[in-house]
């Protein structure tokens, strides 16, 4: 592997454990997941993608995505670890209200320039937040009542899939691509790019209403639900678990202790008379990863089809494949209100806006 090494470093940015920037270049926002990818390559463009993917795919090795670091993922020990921060392209069309974004692009820096023009998109709470990665896995606005999720709105994706190939993926060019992508965050290929629409959002007034509590927690969260969230998107993607909740609820801790473990659990418990027993994919994290939680990210019966191709994902798996998309989904009994009632995210510490620190979100 050596020599293969040698020769992805003449047209690819690659950090291994020995070099003095690895643990810089491997710098995220949230601590709570270590991770030690056998390379680390610091992608520019889709090119360099593509390079990364080969080379893991010639060398048995598992494909992890680095975004902006704000979920946390198993850890990627001995995969190919793709960072995006160079990937920073942004454009705005204020004629077709679109944008189009790179893998590198973080909220912040779309809000501002869609502001200049009287437009806003579906962002979330967090403005360092990756577009790519929180639309993947759904993505839930404070104006997902009126306009329903992200990733409702996508026009189209880049993604460079298993075999190393660059794809422009649309409803009607790869319907099946297309649905599997809205709403399975990076399991289906590394997406680098991805256009969506824009909305005539040129004032807002709003956010969240903080109150003192003597609580271990840092954040108990609720959500409103329901209005074009609880609704079927006008193009079909994989966002599941639409009809049947009202609310969100999410939790948030710093550290993992018994005594805070406890607390966690008794808050989640005294919720479950009126929980759906569901979950929404980005508010799953690294403990999240079983068949049978996984599974709750969805609705019942949401195979899509049935193929044979083998794909790496980036968990680690190798058997997953764009044409056998989420099937045999678990029946799960549903309650009446709350939807995905969160367990406690340990954490390692906590910024001065009392936000969890962890580590990939990912942008494909």
């Amino acid at each position: 592997m050596n020599a293969a090494l040698a020769e992805l470093r003449k047209n690819v940015i690659v950090f291994t454990p020995d070099d003095v920037a690895y643990a810089s270049e491997l710098s995220t926002f949230n601590l709570t997941v270590q991770h030690a990818p056998a390379v680390l390559v610091g992608a520019a463009g889709p090119a360099d993608v593509q390079a990364a993917v080969r080379f893991a795919t010639a060398h048995g090795l598992p494909v992890a995505v680095l975004g902006s670091g704000h979920g946390s993922t198993t850890p990627s020990a001995g995969s190919v670890l793709i960072t995006t921060r160079r990937m920073t392209g942004l454009t705005v069309d204020e004629t077709t209200r679109t944008a189009r974004v790179e893998a590198g692009v973080r909220w912040a820096e779309l809000i501002e320039q869609t502001a200049t023009v009287g437009l806003g998109a579906l962002n979330g709470s967090s403005p360092t937040v990756s577009v790519i990665g929180y639309t993947l896995g759904g993505g839930l606005s404070p104006f997902g009542r009126k306009y329903g999720y992200a990733a409702d709105h996508v026009r189209s994706l880049d993604v460079v899939t298993a075999d190393g190939e660059l794809r422009h993926v649309t409803a009607h060019s790869d319907p099946e691509l297309f649905w599997a992508l809205l709403g399975s965050k990076g399991n289906f290929g590394v997406v680098v790019a991805m256009e969506f629409a824009l909305f005539p959002i040129a004032t807002f007034y709003g956010g969240g209403l903080f109150l003192p509590s003597d609580s271990p927690l840092v954040m108990a969260e609720i959500r409103h639900l329901g209005g074009a969230l609880g609704r079927p998107p006008r193009t079909p993607n994989a966002v599941g678990n639409r009809e049947e909740a009202r609310f969100s609820f999410f939790v948030a801790a710093v550290g993992s202790w018994p005594q805070l473990d406890a607390y966690q659990q008794a808050v989640i418990e005294a919720l479950q008379p009126w929980s759906t027993a569901r979950r929404y994919l980005n508010f799953m994290f690294a403990g999240d990863t079983d068949p049978g939680t996984v599974a709750l990210a969805y609705s019942d019966g949401c195979t899509r089809s049935s193929g044979a191709t083998t794909r790496p994902t980036r968990s680690g798996s190798t058997t997953t494949s764009p044409r056998r998309i989420l099937a045999d989904c678990e029946d799960t009994p549903v309650g009446d209100r709350i939807l995905h009632a969160v367990p406690l995210v340990a954490a390692g510490r906590v910024d001065g806006a009392g936000a969890a620190h962890h580590v990939p979100e990912g942008a494909g």
